[in-house]
């Protein structure tokens, strides 16, 4: 098997019906993640953060879309703080400080663009 192939198998199913939650799983104390797509455009990923959980304040290169799945978070944008829940997204613009942090256990679909 090619590491394409490798990589792919551990993607989400092609041409197949998901429930995005459902494809990761909380862990007690801890924040879990799963590339769902990579490509040299850009990334699709999963993440499950345990209540209290969360991402410290960084950039990153590119725009990001925090797409909430479960739960409910606060996702902080260069300073301004966005109290978000199941079925809301927020843009996260590239070279722009963002943090988040789980109120609840929390699940949320990130999209970044590479561009």
């Amino acid at each position: 098997m090619t590491s394409q192939q490798t990589q792919r198998k551990l993607e989400m199913p092609i041409a197949d019906t998901v429930r995005m939650a459902d494809l990761v799983d909380y862990q007690e104390g801890a924040v879990v993640s799963r590339t769902l797509l990579n490509r040299p455009t850009g990334t699709v990923t999963l993440f499950a953060f345990d209540e209290g959980q969360g991402l410290s304040e960084h950039t990153a290169p590119f725009d990001a879309l925090a797409h909430v799945l479960e739960g409910d978070a606060e996702i902080v944008v260069s300073g301004k703080r966005l109290a978000t829940k199941a079925g809301q997204a927020v843009l996260m613009p590239a070279h722009q400080p963002h943090s988040l942090k789980a109120l609840t256990g929390f699940k949320m679909l990130l999209t970044m663009i590479r561009s």
